[in-house]
């Protein structure tokens, strides 16, 4: 007799594996917002248009990026770039063309090395 296991497979970090073991060095999360923000819904919301994946992961130890929201795009980002790759941008399906020309959406980036 056979028995299944329930199971869930994310997504966003199953896109970061396989753009990694296939070596693309970009990828692209598209979703229903234009850019990532800390402070999300707060008067003091901030866009982000470009960041590291050291503040990444400080704003995703802050709580800032929800599980249930963008949490699993920006782990699935930092993956990615730990990996190997040189750019993860977040952003709006329908700017995705705009997005991947770097006129919107959020870029996360290796840190530089010094």
């Amino acid at each position: 007799m056979r028995s299944g296991v329930e199971a869930v497979i994310d997504k966003d970090l199953t896109t970061a594996y396989m753009a990694n073991v296939l070596g693309f060095k970009d990828i692209m999360i598209l979703t229903a917002v234009s850019h990532v923000a800390i402070n999300f819904g707060k008067p003091e919301q901030q866009e982000l248009k470009q960041i590291t994946v050291s503040e990444a992961k400080r704003y995703l130890e802050e709580g800032q990026f929800p599980a249930g929201s963008m949490g699993p795009k920006i782990e699935a980002a930092i993956s990615f770039i730990e990996g190997g790759g040189k750019r993860a941008t977040i952003g709006h399906l329908e700017e995705a063309l705009s997005a991947l020309r770097g006129e919107t959406g959020t870029h996360i980036v290796p840190d530089q090395e010094n």
